[in-house]
């Protein structure tokens, strides 16, 4: 296929934004280019509200044909959270096909350069961004968020990761120069004079592996992160989440072709129903690079058994927040309410264990009991979700019946502080939606900390009395030791218990949000500025972003002649 992108008109409409994407992670500060709000979609060529939804609703019960090499089959079944069949068929591929085809277009690719490279994964941006309310139904109908987080969270907040990979990917391989003139003095002789170039090379083929709650926010940064760094890319989403990854290749594969580049280079693999693709995909030797997010199971098995691969691994954690004193208590009764209920706990951020000492914390308002924290914040969240069409907003539907029978579970673990209950959802009835579930259990007790010292991932809290700040802070270090945090918070007034939170997730390397009480929650991260997990607990064993999470995806390759 003829080029319709030239490089030329690739790099003048996006080298601003790379740039300025690169100093927004220089700096830290705020910078997103992608706009939040849905009423800003529907100029230059980005769909509005109206047609994302007829986008979305063309697409139920249609065949996604990508042109993929090695079809042998097609395959689906997705039923959204919110009770309707998508109906969408995808190619199922034999990969004994589909991958050598993938590798034969490494090598223009490879040689296009990381500046041709990142114009291009910007220009797939740009382009899924223009159909951002089209793909937030396709985020909303696999992954049972309620709309807006589905818009926000699936659609600009995604492809800010998926721009701040490239950013990343684009420092590392220009921190060697392409061309180095070497001479080396010889005395009275003459100089030894050597031309080096170096080169960029790709390690192989990428396999992202996507997960069922967030498919593009988590799936993004692998995914940019490998192509801008010149490997193939072969998406596998989650079984119950392929649209918005297919919708995904889709769109790279128009751009990849359009650009002058072999569309082979990003290819989906759907799976058929229990096929287990992804075990089969993780040892092949082709496979060069894996990025997951799931469970601690099959990371751990990934990390363990695909020893030819670079394994990047987002696995689960026991996020946990100690309450020691406050100086807002409402701000923080209402803080925790909402980051308890958003998405209905179905985030690998949502705090789970609520450290409280059982002789109660210290407020502007006066003395309270660990009882009357509770109490409060069981009021708290009551308040928030007492009106069911706010509550459904803010916690879309329980994703899978494995989540449900979590919650049901809860209850019989400890005292309930507050009950889940059921809330009927007008627009789709056959919606599971719960509240959450707070129960009471206390630090010292063997079978508590067996159930706390898990993680209960979905809308399930564990309000822990532990006996001072100190015993908090020593759970808090051995929680992040054995088990893992994407996110840790902590409120408290003395300086002396600060610095021993501080100290306790800088020795195990988790990231830490101190007296959150406004409109930022401990279970957001922003992109450029944020690092969402941190590679160094049993969590995670990768950062969204930093230099490390790009720089092992290629090597550098020197030729060197005499001058």
């Amino acid at each position: 296929m003829a080029a319709e992108l030239t490089a030329h008109q690739l790099i003048a409409q996006h080298r601003p934004t790379l740039d300025q994407a690169l100093e927004a992670i220089r700096t830290r500060a705020y910078w997103s280019p992608h706009p939040e709000h849905p009423k800003a979609y529907g100029e230059n060529g980005s769909l509005d509200a109206a047609a994302g939804k007829a986008a979305f609703d063309a697409l139920l019960g249609s065949r996604l044909d990508l042109g993929q090499p090695g079809t042998d089959d097609w395959v689906g079944g997705e039923t959204s959270p919110y009770g309707i069949e998508l109906g969408v068929t995808y190619p199922h591929a034999d990969v004994d096909t589909l991958l050598p085809a993938m590798r034969a277009g490494q090598r223009a690719w490879r040689d296009a350069g990381a500046e041709m490279r990142a114009v291009v994964c910007l220009e797939i941006l740009k382009r899924i961004s223009d159909r951002t309310h089209e793909f937030a139904h396709a985020v909303m109908h696999t992954s049972g968020q309620a709309f807006m987080m589905a818009f926000q969270a699936g659609g600009p907040h995604a492809q800010d990761r998926g721009l701040e990979a490239v950013a990343y990917a684009y420092v590392e391989q220009v921190r060697t120069p392409d061309n180095a003139e070497w001479t080396k003095p010889q005395g009275k002789r003459d100089p030894l004079a050597l031309t080096k170039r170096f080169t960029p090379v790709p390690r192989g083929v990428a396999v992202v592996i996507g997960c069922n709650t967030f498919p593009t926010w988590n799936g993004y940064p692998g995914l940019f992160a490998s192509l801008a760094t010149g490997n193939a890319v072969l998406v596998k989403p989650h079984p119950r989440a392929v649209l918005p990854l297919a919708l995904t290749v889709q769109v790279a594969r128009e751009v990849l072709a359009e650009a002058g580049f072999d569309p082979n280079l990003v290819a989906l693999a759907a799976e058929r129903a229990g096929e287990g693709i992804a075990k089969t995909l993780a040892t092949r030797p082709e496979i060069r690079i894996i990025d997951y997010t799931g469970s601690t199971g099959f990371g751990d098995w990934l990390e363990a058994n695909a020893r030819q691969a670079q394994v990047y691994t987002e696995k689960a954690g026991v996020n946990t927040v100690l309450v020691e004193s406050t100086d807002n208590y409402k701000g923080m009764l209402s803080n925790l309410a909402f980051s308890l209920s958003l998405y209905s706990g179905q985030m690998c951020t949502t705090p789970q264990n609520l450290l409280i000492p059982r002789d109660g914390i210290r407020t502007e308002e006066g003395p309270r009991s660990y009882d009357e924290v509770v109490a409060d914040l069981a009021k708290s969240v009551g308040g928030l979700l007492g009106d069911d069409a706010r509550a459904n907003g803010l916690l879309g539907a329980i994703v899978n019946p494995d989540v449900k029978a979590r919650l049901e579970a809860a209850a019989g673990l400890g005292e309930v502080a507050l009950a889940s209950r059921e809330i009927a959802n007008p627009e789709f009835p056959d919606a599971v939606v719960r509240t959450p579930v707070i129960v009471k259990l206390d630090g010292t007790k063997p079978d508590d900390q067996a159930a706390f010292m898990n993680e209960c991932f979905g809308p399930v809290s564990f309000a822990v009395a532990v006996d001072s700040a100190a015993d908090a802070v020593a759970l808090l270090r051995r929680t992040i030791s054995s088990k893992g945090a994407m996110t840790v918070g902590a409120y408290t007034t003395s300086e002396e218990v600060e610095e021993a939170v501080q100290e306790a997730c800088l020795e195990e390397c988790a990231q830490l949000s101190l007296n959150l009480t406004g409109g930022v929650y401990v279970n957001q991260t922003a992109a450029f500025s944020d690092f969402h997990g941190s590679g160094g607990n049993p969590a995670a064993n990768a950062a969204l972003c930093d230099g490390a999470f790009v720089a092992n995806r290629f090597r550098v390759v020197e030729i060197r002649k005499e001058a």
